[in-house]
């Protein structure tokens, strides 16, 4: 996806969930334990910004903006699942997207008030 559509996917979706398009084109893993998945090893990306992520994050969430996951997409290990989340659940199913179509195995949580464990979560 070139870095205008990316943008415009970005804000086109802020509002609401990115969960039932993804659902319904069978790219979301919502059946599996994104906590399991954690401890198995997956990476847990926070696709937020900057400050969002200051405000709150899961704890040992890696932090990469939607924005920029396109241009730091290489430091990533496409061995190694993600598990990724966002505000609202649009960005978190771009990022998705984003990755699946390189390679990695993703789940996407959605909005990080769906983490399972909200004591995992801190200011």
């Amino acid at each position: 996806m070139g870095a205008l559509a990316l943008l415009g996917a970005i804000g086109a979706g802020c509002g609401e969930s990115g969960h039932t398009a993804a659902a319904q084109s069978g790219e979301s893993n919502r059946a599996a334990d994104p906590v399991q998945i954690v401890a198995d090893g997956a990476l847990l990306l926070d696709v937020r910004t900057p400050d969002e992520f200051a405000d709150g994050h899961v704890q040992g969430a890696l932090n990469v903006p939607v924005q920029v996951l396109e241009s730091r997409i290489a430091e990533l290990d496409p061995a190694r699942p993600v598990v990724v989340y966002c505000r609202s659940g649009n960005r978190s199913a771009t990022a998705a997207r984003m990755l699946r179509d390189r390679g990695f195995t993703v789940t996407d949580v959605g909005a990080m008030s769906d983490w399972p464990n909200p004591e995992q979560i801190v200011d």
